[in-house]
């Protein structure tokens, strides 16, 4: 009976030897594995609110990485924008310096023409920038939307030049910046915006000096963006000796309707006079020199730099004289200067935007620091820790091996002796 017992007994010792020996060989085999590997979670079972944890991060670097690389797409289409708008501005200040030598009293009207004619070539490599493309082929001006070539010219029947687009600029948000800049706001001129009218002089002869200054904008508001004339009538001698009196009549000419003629109080024969005319809504412009007659001044508002440039082109080369001339020129450097006060406005928009798209890089630069650690944290292994636990296991697996081994050497005549 105690031999069975003690049969029972020693087979269990083995049992129980043996299935250690295989919990101390899985045991290395998962250390090992998981030195291999760095990482103190191998697969979902070994942790699993680990496991969750880090899949959790490495979803969202992934998500990271897609829009940093959307991010960087925009940020190319804006910096290539934005370097466009320096090209515009470079043409725009070249027509201006040109429009600036065609006012050079003693210049001939070929020499006008010469000059127009360099200033008509300019301007289509303006309007070529404006309609400029990316990479990828969409327009770089486009706003919210617009035909695959944003500003069309002078077409007809449209009078001038338009934006075939919807104006406007697409929003940022933190984690992207927008592919186009809004054209519109860039080239195009609003009359309650910008104010931009034109004043055209009838033919003044050169026994005298009559002409506008630049329309002023008085309050944007009231601005109605139609046209109008301003007829000077009653040219004769004033209430006193030597002074003279006019009067003036202002004409809506998109509505047909008149105002009521102004008359200007008297000024000195023998000087020329100024005669500011605030009658318009919104708008001001002052006549210097000797009124006459028949002096008729026609105010149109510029739809476009485009229309800026283009009315200068015509009137410089259609100048009789150096007082025509003059005019064209007073009033085509006032637009132009508003036209570039427009891109300058957009351009530095276009460099913010390009600031924001580093913010919102290093921004996700230190949120994809912050998430590999919590990675880190949840499913690596800390090297010196593992090593020592696998060198511990080592041991132990070797010093039950050998203790078996010595089990092992045991038979009947080793009992009996």
């Amino acid at each position: 009976m105690s031999n069975a017992l003690t049969r029972i007994g020693t087979a269990n010792m083995y049992d129980n030897t043996l299935r250690n020996l295989g919990e101390r060989q899985s045991s290395l085999v998962g250390l090992q594995e998981n030195l291999t590997a760095g990482k103190r979670v191998v697969r979902a079972s070994d942790d699993p609110v680990a496991a969750a944890q880090a899949e959790r991060s490495l979803t969202r670097i992934t998500r990271i990485q897609t829009e940093q690389r959307a991010l960087e797409v925009q940020r190319n289409a804006m910096a290539q924008a934005e370097s466009s708008l320096g090209d515009a501005i470079t043409l725009v200040q070249d027509i201006r310096q040109l429009v600036v030598n065609a006012g050079n009293g003693a210049n001939t009207p070929a020499d006008r023409r010469t000059i127009a004619n360099q200033i008509l070539s300019l301007r289509e490599q303006l309007l070529s920038v404006a309609n400029r493309k990316d990479t990828n082929g969409l327009p770089l001006f486009n706003g919210l939307g617009s035909a695959l070539a944003p500003f069309l010219g002078p077409q007809t029947p449209a009078p001038d030049y338009t934006f075939e687009g919807l104006p406007g600029q697409t929003a940022s948000n933190d984690v992207s910046i927008p592919l186009t800049l809004d054209g519109d706001a860039a080239f195009m001129f609003r009359p309650q915006r910008d104010g931009v009218y034109h004043a055209a002089m009838s033919t003044i002869p050169n026994t005298r000096q009559f002409g506008t200054d630049a329309v002023i904008t008085t309050d944007p508001a009231l601005v109605t963006g139609d046209n109008y004339t301003i007829t000077f009538s009653a040219v004769g001698p004033g209430a006193t000796t030597g002074t003279t009196t006019a009067t003036y009549t202002i004409t809506n000419t998109t509505t047909g309707i008149p105002q009521p003629p102004v008359t200007v109080p008297d000024f000195p024969s023998d000087k020329p006079v100024t005669i500011t005319v605030t009658g318009i809504p919104g708008l001001s412009v002052d006549f210097k020199g000797t009124p006459a007659n028949g002096d008729t001044a026609t105010l149109e508002p510029s739809a476009s730099i485009f229309s800026v440039v283009d009315t200068a082109i015509r009137e410089i080369s259609n100048a009789a004289d150096s007082q025509g001339a003059a005019q064209a020129v007073g009033q085509a450097l006032a637009n132009i200067d508003r036209g570039l006060e427009r891109l300058q406005t957009v351009r530095g928009n276009a460099g913010e935007l390009l600031n924001r798209a580093d913010r919102i890089t290093g921004n996700q630069e230190a949120r994809s620091i912050q998430l590999e650690a919590d990675r880190s944290r949840a499913e690596d292994l800390d090297m010196i820790k593992g090593i020592s636990d696998f060198q511990n296991q080592q041991v132990g697996y070797e010093a039950a091996l050998k203790s078996y081994s010595m089990v092992q050497k045991l038979s009947l005549f080793n009992f009996i002796s």
